[in-house]
C-alpha cells in the first residue's frame, strides 16, 4: 500500500477587471458542487480562490485548476497544474489557463487552488471511485463504479453498481458494495488485498451519498458526478473533483382515466366504426370476432351514417348518439383522419365511450405526416389537466385484445387463421407493443392459462405501465409477461412503480426487451453521466431499475415462450429445488448443465437433494417396476427406456411429496414401453392430478417430431406445460427465477 497525491478543485471566479460572474445555468461548476457535497458530510478538499492566500502557506504543495463553462475534463485543456503555492506564480499560471480555455471556445469561470491530498493506492487495484447521482424518470439513481483517470478502461471490466435511491436503502447498498469487487478491494477482504478504509467509514460514505441525493433534488440538479472519490491516509472518502447539471424538469405523465382495464376484461357493450357488408375487411372481421362473445349479444352497435341496420346490428349516425347511451368500448377501424375526428367529438361532448381502440396507424408514428398524433396527444393532455372527461385510448395501430374466459376477441384476425382459446381462461396477462408478436404467442400457446392478451400499439395514451398499474387490484391476475421495444418519456418510472406494486402482491413479471445491443455495454457503463442521460447504454439502466422492482428478463424469445408456459400453467411457481426425471440419459445430462448456472451465476431454481426417506422410497419403486440393477435412485433420475408410464408417474409422485418444488419429466416417446396413442390421455391426466394434489408444478418434455403431436396434445389438454426439449423447460425456469 502506498500514498499517492491527487487533487480536487473548486471553481471560483478569478478576481479580474471586467469578469463575468458565474450564473446558475445548466452547468454546475465545482464551487457549487463542493458546497452541496460539504452539506452531505463528505469532505471536499480545502480550497480557495486564487487571489485568497489565507488558506495556504507559501511553498505548500497545491493543485491549480482552471475552469470553463462545460469543461468536464480540464487536464485535456492543460488546465491542471501541480505546484508550490506562491501567489504571483498562481496568478501567472491562472492567466495562461484562462487563455487556453477561452481559445478552446469555453467561457472562463475562474481558477481555484486546492490542497494536495495524499490518497491510498494498492498496487494496480482500483481504489478510486466514480460516483454519479442522476435524476431520472425513476427518481434519483446512484451509480458507483471504478473512477480516476482509468475509469473508461476499468469500466469495461468492472461492472458498476446501480441503486435507485427510493427503492434501495443505504444498508442494502452497503451490503452490495461489500460483496462487489470494488468493495473487497477497499475493505481488503480479497486474497492478498490490503484495506484502504474501514466498514464504518465506507458505510458513512454511502449514507452521505443518499443524503446528497436529497440535497441535489432540493437545489434543482439533474446530475452530480464525483470522479474520483478517493480515500486519504485516515480512510476517509474524499471527493477530489465534481461537476453537475441543472435542467428543466419534465412535466409528469397524465395517466389515462381509471377503470379502463375493467372495460377490457369485462366488456359489456361495444360500438364499432368501419364495418362493411363485404366480408374480409378489417372492421367486418372485428365484428365477426366480437359477435361470438356471448355476453355481448344485443349490446353491439355499428357507427354507419345513413343506415339503420347492417348485418342484423343496429346502426347509429355518429358518436353523438352515444352521449345518452354510452358503451364500454368503441373500436375505430377507420382511417387516421376520421379516427382523430371521432375522438375529438367524444371529448367535446364529454362522454360516449370509456375506452377507444384505434386500429389505424399513421397517428403519432413515422407515417404521421400531418401531425395527428401531436394534435390528439395535446388534446388529451390539456383536457385531463383541466379536469375534463376523456376516454382511455388504446393504440393507435392496435391489433386489439382478447379475453379467453369471456370468449371476447376484438382482433382483426379471421378465425380460420387463429382458432379461439381452448379453455376458460386463466391468470396470465400477456401484453405486447407488437401485435404480430402477440399473435405468434397466441397461436403457439392457444390462449391456455390466459387472463387477457392485449396489443398496446403505439401507446399514445394507454401504455404498458398503465396496464400494469391497473392490474394491481385485479385478483385474477397472478403473472404478467410483456414484450417491450422501448419506453417513451415518463413510462420507465411508471413501469418501475407498477412493477413494485405487482411484485408486492406476489405477481411474477417477465419482460422480453427487444431492440437490444450488447456491444459496448460494459464500456458505456464506465461513464455514468452519459449512461443515465441517454448517451450510452440505456438498456442496462432500464434493466437494472426494473430488476430491482421484481421484473425478470428473457434473453431470447424461446426463453420468453418457455417462461409463459410455466406461468400460464402454474402462476404460483416459485424458485426452489427442481427434480428432473427422464427415460433418456442425455436429457438428464443436458438438464443438469442447463440448470447449473445462468451467466455464470447460481439461479433460484436448483437441483433438488434427496432425503434418506425419499431415496428409500425410490429404491422400492425401482424394484417394483422391474428396474432393479438398471436405475440408480439419484437426481436427476434416469429411468432409462425400460421404464413404463407407471414408473415415471410413481417417481413424480414420490419426488413431488419430497423436497422438490418443481418437477421436469422427460418422456422420449420412441420406446414401446410408453403408450403414445389414445391411452396417453390417461397418463396425462394422472400427471396433472399429481401436480394438483401435491401443489407442485410439473413440466413435460417430449423431444420428438410431428408424428407424436397427439401424444403432446394429451398433456397440453390437461393444462400442463409441454416443451420440445429439456433445455427449453429449464430456460423457462431460469427466466422466472
Amino acid at each position: 500500500m502506498t500514498l499517492m497525491t491527487e487533487s480536487a478543485c473548486v471553481v471560483e471566479t478569478l478576481p479580474r477587471q471586467g469578469s463575468v460572474p458565474p450564473d446558475r445555468g445548466s452547468f454546475v461548476c465545482e464551487s457549487e458542487a463542493y458546497a452541496l457535497i460539504g452539506r452531505s458530510e463528505l469532505a471536499p478538499p480545502r480550497h480557495s480562490r486564487t487571489g485568497d492566500a489565507s488558506r495556504f502557506k507559501k511553498g505548500e504543495q497545491v493543485v491549480l485548476k482552471g475552469l470553463g463553462e462545460d469543461v468536464w475534463h480540464k487536464s485535456e485543456l492543460g488546465a491542471v497544474q501541480f505546484m508550490a503555492f506562491d501567489r504571483a506564480d498562481i496568478l501567472r499560471e491562472a492567466a495562461a489557463m484562462r487563455e487556453r480555455i477561452q481559445k478552446a471556445g469555453h467561457r472562463w469561470l475562474g481558477a481555484l487552488v486546492c490542497e494536495h491530498i495524499d490518497i491510498v493506492r494498492v498496487g494496480w487495484l482500483p481504489t478510486e471511485l466514480l460516483v454519479s447521482l442522476s435524476r431520472t424518470e425513476a427518481g434519483w439513481v446512484v451509480v458507483l463504479g471504478a473512477g480516476g483517470m482509468s475509469a473508461d478502461t476499468l469500466g469495461a471490466h468492472v461492472a458498476p453498481l446501480l441503486w435507485p435511491v427510493d427503492a434501495v436503502s443505504p444498508v442494502v447498498a452497503f451490503s452490495e458494495l461489500e460483496e462487489h469487487f470494488l468493495g473487497r478491494v477497499l475493505l481488503g477482504t480479497g486474497r492478498g488485498f490490503t484495506a484502504v478504509t474501514s466498514r464504518e467509514k465506507l458505510k458513512a460514505m454511502i449514507d452521505s451519498i443518499w443524503k446528497l441525493a436529497g440535497i441535489a433534488e432540493a437545489d434543482g440538479l439533474n446530475l452530480l458526478e464525483m470522479n474520483p472519490v478517493a480515500f486519504d491516509a485516515d480512510g476517509d472518502a474524499r471527493p477530489l473533483d465534481a461537476v453537475g447539471l441543472r435542467g428543466a424538469r419534465a412535466p409528469s405523465r397524465v395517466a389515462p382515466p381509471a377503470g379502463f382495464i375493467e372495460c377490457l376484461l369485462s366488456t359489456r357493450s361495444v360500438a364499432i366504426a368501419g364495418v362493411s357488408a363485404t366480408p374480409g375487411g378489417v372492421g367486418r372481421t372485428i365484428l365477426d370476432n366480437i359477435m361470438r362473445c356471448p355476453s355481448l349479444r344485443g349490446h353491439i352497435v355499428i357507427l354507419k351514417p345513413g343506415a339503420k341496420n347492417l348485418l342484423g346490428f343496429p346502426c347509429i349516425r355518429g358518436v353523438s348518439a352515444l352521449t345518452t347511451d354510452p358503451v364500454d368500448l368503441l373500436l375505430l377501424a377507420i382511417p387516421a383522419p376520421a379516427a382523430v375526428e371521432v375522438v375529438e367529438k367524444l371529448i367535446a361532448q364529454g362522454g360516449g365511450a370509456r375506452v377507444v381502440g384505434m386500429v389505424a396507424g399513421g397517428i403519432g408514428d413515422g407515417a404521421d405526416r400531418l401531425g395527428f398524433g401531436a394534435r390528439l396527444s395535446a388534446l388529451l393532455s390539456d383536457a385531463r389537466r383541466q379536469g375534463r372527461w376523456t376516454p382511455a385510448i388504446v393504440g393507435p395501430n392496435s391489433m386489439g385484445h382478447w379475453v379467453p374466459g369471456r370468449g371476447l376477441d376484438t382482433t382483426f384476425i379471421p378465425r380460420e387463421k387463429l382458432p379461439e382459446a381452448r379453455d376458460a381462461g386463466g391468470s396470465l396477462a400477456l401484453l405486447s407493443q407488437s401485435g404480430a408478436f402477440l399473435l405468434c404467442r397466441r397461436s403457439r400457446h392457444h390462449g391456455r392459462g390466459l387472463l387477457i392478451g392485449a396489443a398496446l400499439g403505439n401507446q399514445m395514451d394507454v401504455s404498458l405501465p398503465d396496464v400494469l398499474d391497473a392490474l394491481v387490484p385485479v385478483a385474477d391476475c397472478r403473472s404478467v409477461a410483456a414484450y417491450v421495444e422501448g419506453f417513451q418519456p415518463g413510462q420507465l418510472a411508471a413501469t418501475v412503480c407498477a412493477a413494485r406494486k405487482l411484485a408486492a402482491r406476489g405477481v411474477r413479471i417477465v419482460i422480453h426487451r427487444a431492440g437490444r445491443t450488447t456491444a459496448g455495454r460494459m464500456a458505456a457503463a464506465s461513464h455514468t453521466g452519459a449512461l443515465l442521460t441517454g448517451n450510452a447504454d440505456q438498456l442496462m439502466f432500464e434493466r437494472a431499475l426494473l430488476t430491482r422492482a421484481g421484473v425478470r428478463f428473457s434473453e431470447t424469445v424461446a426463453d420468453f415462450d418457455a417462461a409463459i408456459q410455466w406461468l400460464a400453467a402454474f402462476p404460483k411457481i416459485r424458485p426452489g429445488p427442481v427434480a428432473m426425471i427422464s427415460n433418456a440419459g442425455f436429457e438428464c445430462v443436458t438438464g443438469t448443465d442447463a440448470l447449473a448456472t445462468k451467466d455464470g451465476k447460481a439461479t433460484g431454481f436448483r437441483t433438488a437433494t434427496l432425503t434418506h426417506a425419499t431415496t428409500s422410497e425410490l429404491e422400492r419403486m425401482i424394484m417394483a417396476e422391474g428396474l432393479g440393477g438398471i436405475v440408480n435412485p439419484q437426481l436427476p433420475l434416469d429411468l432409462t427406456p425400460m421404464a413404463r408410464e407407471s414408473a415415471c408417474l410413481r417417481a413424480a409422485e414420490i419426488l413431488a411429496r419430497g423436497a422438490a418444488e418443481t418437477l421436469v419429466v422427460g418422456l422420449v416417446p420412441f420406446t414401446p414401453r410408453l403408450n403414445t396413442g389414445g391411452e396417453a390421455r390417461l397418463s396425462a391426466a394422472a400427471f396433472a392430478s399429481v401436480a394438483k394434489t401435491c401443489g407442485k408444478p410439473i413440466g413435460i418434455v417430449i423431444d420428438a417430431g410431428e408424428v407424436f403431436a397427439e401424444f403432446r396434445s394429451a398433456f397440453v389438454e390437461q393444462g400442463l406445460p409441454v416443451f420440445d426439449r429439456f433445455e427449453d423447460a429449464i430456460r423457462g425456469l431460469r427466466t422466472i427465477g
